[in-house]
């Protein structure tokens, strides 16, 4: 006689259990990054691939030999490495030499999260961590920029010995960011939107980042309150500035898809670890990056802001949190 199930089932709680994990939400940053990152490999062929794979490499490795031993599996299948190492790729020039784009990955993972104490305890952002690392150390390197060219070809700066000097020969090209800082020139928004210009990987396509934000936004992955924040900011700061000298100051629409306002705004400043945890912070947060954005583009030595903005607001996020924290309901019982 075999046993029937029971019309009432019995379980102890929480009966609720939330779909969303790790995995899941590192699996959707990776779809949502995936047009924009297509673009750009497609735009600066194999060579892009490369430097996001070695990139990826760096970060997983350096997961892998400080995870314990038998968590190993875990840290790494979390897709957290993979996320950072690839956020990272996307912030890099398209034909810097590998082996410095294999130590941004462990400069990342190593310094960027594993010395915080891992996982959800890091303060700044991991990938910005690796590139603001690569910059002090390479600069040179960091701001060669290569224009978009043949897929197939690969320039022998790839494949330069470490610590050697190397030589770019492929076309170079400056920058949207550096053609307006420096010399005034706007680039054709049809360029920026979808993505024919030098630059970062990542600074391709401002229509495929959208897209991939409005999944992120669908997908309940990301506060919506950031990235409109902080684009939102950047517009209104840029367009009185417009106002004031059009010659002089770029306008809202450049400073919006120009340079890495949108990955940084979606994908970087939206990370829950090292961002405000309550709504009024996360306004705060994103207003911060924004004016921060506007005021290094224009005013300071480096064309592009955004990865100091992110850095600056990451660190002033345990402050912000600590006064922005709702009110308590209730009253304390008297001691007495």
């Amino acid at each position: 006689m075999t046993q029937k199930d029971p019309k009432l089932l019995i379980q102890p709680g929480p009966q609720l259990r939330q779909q969303m994990t790790t995995p899941v939400v590192m699996r959707d940053v990776w779809y949502a990054l995936t047009p924009a990152t297509l673009a750009g490999i497609w735009f600066f062929g194999l060579g892009a691939l490369l430097v996001l794979l070695t990139c990826i490499a760096g970060a997983v490795l350096t997961e892998w030999y400080f995870a314990p031993e038998e968590k190993r599996g875990y840290y790494i299948g979390d897709g957290s490495a993979i996320l950072t190492g690839w956020l990272l790729g996307l912030t890099l020039p398209p034909a810097l030499p590998l082996w410095m784009a294999f130590i941004g990955g462990v400069v990342a993972v190593g310094i960027g999260k594993t010395i915080w104490g891992g996982m959800g305890a890091n303060i700044f952002n991991p990938a910005l961590v690796g590139r603001a690392f690569l910059l002090a150390t390479f600069p040179i390197a960091m701001t060669t920029w290569t224009a978009p060219g043949d897929f197939f070809t690969l320039s022998s700066s790839l494949f330069a010995l470490p610590l050697m000097q190397s030589t770019v020969d492929t076309v170079t090209q400056a920058s949207p960011l550096g053609l307006m800082k420096f010399e005034q020139i706007d680039t054709p928004f049809v360029d920026l939107l979808f993505g024919n210009t030098s630059g970062s990987l990542g600074e391709t396509s401002g229509l495929l980042l959208i897209l991939g934000g409005i999944y992120l936004w669908w997908r309940r992955d990301l506060d919506w309150r950031i990235p409109v924040g902080i684009l939102g900011t950047a517009i209104i700061f840029s367009s009185i500035l417009f106002l004031v000298d059009a010659d002089k100051y770029p306008g809202p629409i450049f400073t919006t898809f120009a340079g890495g306002m949108l990955l940084g705004a979606i994908f970087m400043a939206t990370d829950p670890v090292t961002s405000p945890l309550t709504k009024k912070g996360t306004w705060i947060f994103a207003v911060g990056i924004g004016i921060l954005v506007v005021l290094i583009r224009v005013f300071g030595g480096f064309p592009e802001g955004i990865m100091y903005a992110i850095l600056l607001m990451n660190a002033a996020t345990p402050l912000i949190d600590s006064y922005t924290q709702p009110r308590v309901f209730g009253r304390e019982l008297d001691s007495k």
